[in-house]
């Protein structure tokens, strides 16, 4: 089974202060949610049409599950990322819960329980609607500082909505998610079978894979730094997510909005980039649809 994007998360020490930048930036941002006990922790969503970005930040860590033998704990990940710094710390595909499960398992590349939940959210009226998800968890040993699961929505007709996709910043989609590695390569088994798509590309500065939503690119240091102009997170733990890529409408309007806002990003032609020193750990590259 193809899988594509269908989010990614972007792990904070202060959600509002998150919140407010993706706002400055011309976002519609969502209202705060709370995740199960369990995890410790609340999020924001950004929503895009099929995909959306999770600015997520620990809540009450009382009572949060530790990881386990067969259990990967969500909670848990993020607080050890967050602990790191701050950034983007999880891939997610559209899924279909227990097969992918399954499929992870007899693939070799996670053996985890599939995790099931329900939260209460809200509708564009302020009406309280009832949300529930699967994950199915997959791990790459070589990128320990990256989660991965696909998620199934039990009622995505309640959680997708085009009015929370209308930004003033003329988002149409997310593009893609840029990875950085030493060696692109040694990642391509596991993203092939996460994924359920062949690499289109793979040298060894570079792999890449077109989901069905939504590409995935691996780069090394030296050719993200060339192509993006920031500096990529380190990799001492192995693979991790660097960069996340926007189609906007109106390119122009959105480097007068940061002008405005005094966030500063470099221009070249039809992309702007906003580093990970204002960006809260990851590079938020915006690019002409």
């Amino acid at each position: 089974m193809a899988r594509g994007l269908d989010h990614i998360v972007h792990a904070v020490h202060d959600l509002e202060a998150a919140a407010e930048l993706y706002r400055r930036l011309g976002f519609q941002v969502g209202a705060r949610n709370i995740h199960p006990r369990a995890w410790g922790t609340q999020n924001h969503v950004v929503q895009l049409p099929g995909t959306y970005i999770e600015l997520l930040a620990l809540a009450d860590t009382s009572g949060m599950a530790p990881h386990g033998p067969g259990f990967f704990s969500f909670g848990a990940f993020n607080r050890d990322f967050l602990k790191r710094g701050q950034g983007l710390s999880m891939l997610v595909l559209e899924g279909q819960g227990a097969p992918d499960a399954a499929a992870f398992r007899s693939a070799g590349v996670g053996d985890f329980e599939l995790f099931e939940f329900e939260r209460e959210s809200r509708d564009p009226d302020g009406a309280a609607i009832k949300l529930a998800f699967a994950l199915a968890f997959a791990a790459d040993p070589l990128a320990s500082d990256i989660g991965f699961f696909s998620i199934r929505h039990r009622y995505p007709d309640r959680f997708w909505n085009p009015a929370f996709q209308d930004h003033p910043n003329t988002a149409a989609a997310v593009a893609g998610i840029v990875m950085v590695a030493d060696n692109p390569g040694d990642h391509r088994m596991f993203l092939e079978t996460f994924t359920g798509q062949r690499a289109v590309l793979a040298t060894s500065a570079v792999l890449s894979i077109k989901t069905p939503r939504g590409e995935i690119h691996v780069m090394q240091p030296a050719a993200f730094r060339d192509r993006f102009e920031v500096d990529p997170p380190t990799t001492e733990h192995g693979g991790r997510l660097a960069a996340l890529r926007f189609s906007l409408r109106d390119i122009d309007g959105l480097e007068a909005r940061l002008r405005a806002e005094s966030i500063p990003g470099s221009s070249d032609t039809g992309r702007i980039v906003v580093g990970p020193d204002r960006a809260l750990g990851a590079a938020l590259v915006f690019e002409r649809n």
